[in-house]
């Protein structure tokens, strides 16, 4: 009885210390007893290409611009603590049922199985780290539960989901980029046929296969027959240098220079005419046709080895989630680190009450 009125007379004249005490005590008692022991699981993982022979090459671009597995390794980490991964861990391993186990104490575990999903996250990333290497590329996956066995079927469900997830994606990159391709190509095809078949129809318009080739006879006829008609006229002024116009020579040489000249008339109008009826045009336009149609042909080949391309590169740069340690089964509790909160909490509550007695001793110090 004398201990306990000493007790209650020292906390009277000193309730800041008291209030240590007790703190002191409440603390001490949680985190060396009360507390529930928490396993701590870990997996190591990285990201490995196919194509890491070439990247070499590619180095000090990589360090310039920022590393493409960088970029990676960070959107399967938001992957792995996004609250789609926490769904699917709670249904393949029921986290709601093992955290929120009554035998388990009442700070450490979560308050209600049936907490919106919104505050079941927050309690799910206190027990879930997703860590990244900046240096070494590599994600740490830490699990924390209250069996080891769940602790590290936790991790391993992760590091699983997690090569899926990048599987799946590089998947779905590599099929779009290769459906997209597919598509041109087959509009590109489709183009080349309907390019070729307008040239056929075209010739067949027009009774020619090569214009081209028509337009160069035609000329060269026309040519034949202007050296022809220059002959002529030079023979013809030649006789009519002793004889009269009435002469049969004459009259024969007027002959055959009239049916030159019409010949001739026929052949120019033949190869352009006023109204664009001529083999000049007919050329011309066939020629745009064959443009066209070589145009479209080559592109069709491109687009072909542009495909080709695409399925190569897309099956070459598949990227795979290669596990550096896989998840652990811990034998021993690292969760709560007890002496070391106990001491903290000594810390923290040795630095409030010092601080709450200068306050006090202040206070004091203006009322005197």
């Amino acid at each position: 009885m004398k201990t306990l009125s000493g007790v209650a007379s020292a906390a009277r004249r000193s309730p800041l210390l008291a209030a240590f005490v007790l703190f002191s005590l409440i603390s001490g008692l949680y985190w060396g007893v009360i507390a529930s022991d928490r396993y701590v699981s870990e997996a190591h993982i990285y990201l490995q290409k196919t194509n890491a022979m070439q990247q070499s090459s590619a180095d000090l671009i990589s360090l310039l611009a920022g590393s493409g597995g960088n970029r990676d390794l960070l959107l399967l980490r938001d992957h792995l603590l996004s609250i789609d991964m926490m769904k699917l861990l709670d249904k393949d391993l029921h986290l709601r049922e093992h955290f929120s186990d009554r035998r388990r104490d009442l700070l450490s575990r979560l308050w209600s199985m049936d907490a919106p999903d919104e505050r079941f996250q927050r309690y799910y990333l206190s027990r879930i780290d997703v860590t990244y290497d900046d240096y070494a590329q590599v994600l740490t996956i830490t699990a924390q539960a209250y069996s080891p066995e769940m602790a590290r079927a936790i991790a391993q469900k992760m590091v699983t989901e997690g090569e899926k997830y990048m599987n799946a994606l590089d998947h779905k990159t590599a099929h779009d980029q290769v459906s997209y391709i597919e598509q041109q190509v087959s509009a590109l095809g489709v183009r080349m046929v309907a390019a070729r078949k307008a040239v056929l129809a075209y010739q067949d318009a027009h009774g020619l296969v090569s214009p081209g080739n028509a337009v160069e006879s035609v000329s060269a006829i026309a040519s034949r027959l202007d050296a022809e008609l220059s002959d002529l006229m030079t023979k013809r002024a030649a006789l009519a240098g002793y004889l009269t116009p009435a002469a049969p020579d004459i009259v024969q040489l007027d002959s055959q220079i009239a049916a030159v000249k019409s010949q001739l008339q026929a052949e120019r109008q033949r190869m352009a005419a006023k109204r664009g009826g001529g083999l000049n045009a007919v050329a011309e336009e066939q020629g745009r046709l064959e443009a066209e149609a070589a145009l479209a042909d080559d592109m069709y080949k491109t687009a072909l080895v542009a495909l080709e391309t695409a399925r190569v590169e897309s099956t070459r740069k598949i990227k795979s989630v290669a596990v550096l340690q896989s998840a652990n089964l811990p034998v021993y509790p690292l969760e709560p680190r007890r002496i070391y909160n106990i001491l903290l909490s000594l810390l923290a509550a040795a630095m409030l009450t010092g601080v709450l007695h200068l306050l006090v001793a202040i206070i004091r110090d203006h009322r005197d």
